[in-house]
């Protein structure tokens, strides 16, 4: 009992039998008073006499103290084996949330339910409160529900409420707990000041049950209840079969039944006809079945009707037809093999019992007609999704939409609206199944379900008859439109769809143009499908690596009928919002990993919006496509940029400079062939590595993608230039190979440098050149958001192989260079001059090759998902120094260009004191310095 603020407790002690009486001070005429009574029973049990409120003896007159007139208890506790005590309320009573909440439940209860029963594990003394009236109603606008009408449930209360959750526990349901309820699709709650309501909109038997509501409020939690029953439908009904083709002569009797969920309506049944036959019933653990044995075969085709009544609801009345197969009848024949399949009458539908512990029919189709029997399969598929329960119906479901889309696509047959709504209701609630219990089992039985679900769905939506064009049907996973062009296309085909954000496409002019010179009718179909590609299997295709990606949870198909052909050619330019990353645009590919499928970017390219932070996807063929997200993409990173672009910069500055030294001491520093030779070749690394530079810097002005001749031109000249950097170090490579390996058979000046030209400039143009043929068809030669290669796909390494591979052979050339150098013979030994001049090559490429080695090698690291920032700043920092490297180490290094800066500015040398641009041997082999 609640204590009173304005009295002291009273607390009583002792055992059975000994006194209760204990002097209460200050107690005034009659109140209530709190009190906490603890009474042990060492060997005796508990009385269940004195669980209930005890009167006792009226107190005399002359009593000067106050005296207790009545006694509740609240609460009984039990010491449990564990050592634990067990106390449970008594009626009226509740731990209220302060002790609930540190104490666990004798029971394990659902969250937020009323606190009964608590265990005490410590010595700590407590006891249940009296509850206070009600702060709240619930109340509901009937108990019993028809079939498709809207349940409303109201909970008024008096009293600030929290934590409010609400409740199903289904009739007839196995599961140990009940069904949370939450806003969705079918269920909505609403509330005010004193007020919630909660609606569920197009009910069935399903929702039948018991409805409870649980809060808190004044300190303890409580628990409304409402009770629920819904009527059936006639096609709750299973009637097995529905038909039957029957013959006589083989068969003389047959059974039908009919069965109705368990649930407490009291239906009873009847049949008729029901001359000749006998009728049953049975039970199961979920169902009611009412079974007719038909003892002697009819002579013409029958209807039998199952007639189920129930008091104060509508009679239903299922009909089951019964066909005779007479003699000359077209039949399909018995089969056993995967199933009870009985001989059937040619266009009925064969039915057999379901495997298992399954309930319901298998179906076959027979030699009838596909244009009316496609319709009415699909039209019946909305109800049949309902009854979806586990993987294995899952996989029944998607396989019948794929067998109903191959008869369409074979038969050409074209659909009407209605057939195309039931089609995209169930794809919808097939989508919003849930994807731990049903979807990743059902995968993990056959990895393409998702696959083939989303190519059964595009057949039959492109699959829509022209009179009933243009058609617009949107649910919350499935949004489709559809257009008919006419012979005469439009300039531009767009679609948008209400998505977040919205996804929009358009169909340029010059793709739609060719289709309209026949006179056909032309129809474009626009589906978007949400959460099909988390169903979809995570295979990608070559180009897009091992990595993993995600995705936003959308997938376009776009397809265009000319004709009754499909047409699969055609840009579609597609924008998909901002993604908040480095996007691959992607379609899927039903033929890749041996018709599993996969996701590919061939002919897709993205293109950055130039006015806002969208993603712009342009693929040159129409399918199904959506976009990719790396989980591990290097973010943009401001800092990186640059430090990039100041590295650039300094490079130009270096090689500028490099450039006038040159200007300066050219004629000093080229007087004997090698020194020629290596100069020229250092001074076209010099130029082109100045041009690819710039082209690099300017690119990033420039609009990206495939459509800016611009953009183009300036990835294929920085393709070229950079390749020819690498190729004129080559040529200076091996003509240092070709000096110290042939020594008595050198080639002219000139004959030397056309090959080192050939090799310079001649060899990365066809590289170039071969790149951008084999990619730019593909859609696969440019990257994404820039006028460079693209990094992901195979067209980056006819850059870094061939730069790789060249620093390869200067590292053998430079090895075989020193080794001949340390021990020269004494007939093959270079002269002095000619020594010096290779020193001088040698010493370049000995430090500029590691350096540009190791800067591509970071480069490769950079490629891979997972690698940290450090690479890409090691690998910016070492590309975009390049040109001061070669200034330093290439030009200001060598020994000779040395000597001619200091003859060219220290002019005020003593006149008998000369530097010498060379070393002239002397007749005794030695050298003099004049």
């Amino acid at each position: 009992m609640p204590k009173h603020p304005s009295l002291d407790t009273l607390r009583l002690e002792g055992n059975l039998g000994s006194s209760w009486i204990k002097k209460v001070e200050q107690v005034v005429k009659s109140v209530l008073v709190s009190v906490y009574v603890q009474l042990d029973f060492s060997n005796e049990t508990w009385s269940a006499a004195l669980s209930k409120p005890q009167t006792l003896p009226t107190a005399s007159a002359s009593s000067s103290l106050g005296t207790l007139t009545g006694l509740s208890l609240t609460t009984e506790c039990s010491v449990n084996h564990d050592g634990c005590t067990y106390c449970a309320c008594l009626s009226g009573y509740q731990w209220n949330n302060s002790v609930c909440s540190r104490h666990q439940p004798c029971q394990t209860l659902l969250e937020h339910r009323p606190c009964g029963c608590l265990i005490f594990c410590t010595n700590e003394a407590g006891y249940c409160q009296l509850l206070p009236p009600v702060p709240a109603t619930l109340s509901l606008n009937s108990w019993l529900q028809m079939p498709g009408s809207t349940l409303n449930l109201t909970l008024l209360t008096s009293q600030e409420i929290t934590n409010l959750k609400w409740f199903l526990w289904r009739t007839g349901s196995p599961s140990p707990s009940p069904i949370l309820l939450q806003a969705g699709t079918r269920v909505s709650l609403t509330s005010s000041r004193g007020r919630v309501l909660l609606s569920i909109v197009n009910i069935t038997y399903k929702w039948a049950g018991d409805y409870i509501c649980c809060f808190e409020a004044q300190g303890f939690r409580w628990e409304l209840h409402q009770m629920v029953k819904v009527s059936l439908r006639a096609i709750d009904v299973a009637q097995l079969p529905d038909q039957l083709s029957i013959s006589c002569a083989s068969s003389p009797g047959f059974q039908l039944s009919c069965c109705i969920p368990s649930e407490h309506l009291g239906y009873t049944a009847s049949w008729s006809p029901g001359e000749g036959s006998e009728a049953s019933s049975f039970n199961t653990s979920d169902s009611q079945c009412f079974v007719l044995a038909v003892r002697r075969c009819p002579a013409a085709d029958t209807t039998y009707t199952c007639d189920l009544q129930s008091p104060g609801l509508s009679p239903l009345r299922v009909p089951v037809s019964v066909t005779i197969i007479q003699g000359g009848d077209t039949t399909c024949p018995e089969d056993s093999s995967a199933g009870a399949w009985n001989v059937t009458k040619a266009g009925h539908v064969a039915q057999a019992p379901c495997p298992g512990n399954k309930t319901g029919t298998l179906l076959r189709a027979g030699q009838g007609w596909p244009d009316e029997e496609v319709p009415q399969i699909l039209a019946q598929l909305p109800d049949l999704v309902v009854v979806v329960t586990s993987p294995s119906d899952l996989l029944a479901l998607v396989n019948t939409v794929k067998v109903l889309a191959k008869i369409v696509a074979s038969a050409r047959i074209q659909l009407n609206g209605s057939a195309l709504e039931a089609l995209l209701k169930t794809t919808d609630k097939v989508l919003d199944m849930d994807a731990s219990s049903l979807w990743t089992t059902a995968r993990a039985q056959i990895s393409a379900v998702g696959s083939n679900l989303l190519l059964a769905v595009e057949t039959l939506a492109r699959s829509l008859c022209p009179q009933d064009h243009p058609f617009s049907f949107g649910l919350p996973n499935v949004q489709l439109q559809t257009q008919l062009l006419r012979p005469t296309p439009p300039s531009d085909y767009r679609v948008s769809f209400s998505t977040q954000p919205m996804l929009q496409a358009h169909i340029p002019k010059h793709s739609l143009a060719p289709l309209g010179h026949n006179g056909t009718n032309v129809s474009v179909t626009s589906l978007m499908l949400r959460k099909l590609d988390h169903f979809l299997p995570s295979n990608y295709g070559q180009g897009l690596g091992d990595s993993l990606y995600a995705t936003p949870g959308l997938v376009l198909a776009i397809s265009i009928m000319a004709g009754g052909q499909v047409f699969n050619k055609g840009e579609v330019i597609m924008d998909f919002g901002d993604t908040n990353g480095t996007p691959h645009c992607v379609f899927w590919d039903h033929n890749l990993f041996q018709g599993k499928g996969g996701w590919s970017d061939a002919g897709c390219q993205v293109q950055a919006a130039s006015a806002s932070p969208t993603t712009h996807c342009i693929c040159r063929h129409l399918t199904a496509f959506s976009i990719l997200m790396s989980r591990h993409t290097v973010p943009k990173n401001t800092l990186l940029e640059l430090l990039g672009q100041v590295g650039l910069g300094a490079s130009i500055v270096a090689l500028l400079v490099c450039l006038g030294v040159y200007r300066l001491v050219w004629r000093f520093v080229v007087q004997s062939k090698v020194a020629y030779l290596r100069h020229t070749a250092l001074l076209n690394v010099v130029l082109c590595l100045l041009a690819a530079d710039t082209c690099f810097l300017g690119a990033s002005l420039l609009p990206p993608g495939p459509h800016s001749p611009l953009c183009l031109a300036t990835a294929f000249l920085c393709h070229f230039l950079y390749l020819a950097t690498f190729f004129w170090m080559l040529a200076q490579a091996l003509m240092l190979a070709h000096q110290l390996l042939f020594v008595f058979h050198q080639l002219s000046k000139h004959r030397v440098l056309s090959l080192m030209v050939f090799l310079g400039y001649l060899c990365p143009m066809g590289f170039a050149g071969v790149t951008l043929g084999l990619y730019l068809p593909r859609g696969q030669y440019l990257g994404e958001g820039a006028c460079w290669l693209d990094r992901k796909g195979g067209v980056f390494y006819t850059f870094v192989g061939p730069v790789l591979a060249i620093m390869g052979v200067n590292g053998l050339v430079l090895a075989m260079a020193v080794l001949k150098l340390l021990r020269p013979s004494l007939s093959e030994g270079p002269q002095v001059e000619k020594r010096q001049a290779l020193l001088g090559v040698i010493k370049a490429l000995l430090i500029l090759t590691p350096i540009f080695g190791l800067t591509w090698v970071l480069g490769l690291a950079t490629l891979l998902e997972e690698v940290s920032i450090v690479p890409h700043y090691l690998f910016t920092a070492l590309n975009t120094s390049q040109g001061v490297f070669i200034l330093l180490f290439g030009c200001l290094m060598d020994r000779k260009v040395q000597e001619a800066l200091r003859k060219r500015f220290c002019r005020s040398q003593p006149p008998n004191s000369t530097i010498s641009l060379g070393e002239q041997p002397s007749p005794g082999g030695h050298s003099q310095v004049s």
